[in-house]
């Protein structure tokens, strides 16, 4: 588990490190979008990693790994969303800096418990398998939207949301493991 840990914080950090990097170029634009709008951004993401995942060609420069990242961000934003609402003025980046590292502990520690149950099942599905399971959770995001985000028995949309991070950042981390094992033989 403690590698696990490792590699959670090194990809997570990677993902931080891109979110503060576009908040310095576009400020906190995004604050502007609904949450319909942030799961659809997510949602083109993860289809096309696994369009790319079955076609084997992209015609598009960037990189699958750089779009389980765009999810991971996306995925904050969206807590960060549920949280403050929309707002269609510049926010204060302090904040939500704060808010976003919040959310990703949050997000860390909601692993950290499901990893302990679930005996690190992740590290034995394939990769492709995350995608699905992320693809999945979004359409689960999308019709508890049009419940009004009432559920009778299931988790709502923050948990939902979390779990998606955790995948993407899995995702990284299988994706870290497959290129330093390459590397080796």
């Amino acid at each position: 588990m403690s590698q696990t840990i490792v590699q959670y914080d090194r990809e997570a950090n990677r993902c931080r490190e891109l979110f503060v990097k576009k908040m310095i170029d576009y400020g906190t634009a995004w604050r502007v979008l609904r949450i319909p709008s942030l799961v659809d951004q997510m949602f083109i993401k993860a289809k096309r990693i696994r369009t790319l995942e079955e076609e084997g060609e992209s015609m598009v420069a960037d990189p699958i790994f750089e779009e389980y990242i765009g999810i991971v961000n996306y995925g904050l934003m969206a807590l960060i969303q549920l949280e403050l609402g929309v707002d269609e003025n510049e926010s204060d980046e302090t904040v939500i800096q704060s808010r976003y590292d919040y959310y990703l502990n949050n997000t860390r520690q909601l692993m950290i418990a499901k990893n302990h149950d679930y005996g690190e099942a992740w590290r034995l599905m394939q990769r492709t398998s995350l995608t699905d399971l992320i693809l999945m959770k979004m359409l689960r995001v999308k019709q508890i939207m049009q419940n009004q985000g009432k559920t009778l028995v299931s988790e709502g949309l923050e948990a939902n949301f979390m779990d998606m991070i955790n995948y993407a950042i899995f995702a990284l981390i299988k994706m870290q493991d497959e290129k330093q094992n390459s590397a080796v033989t």
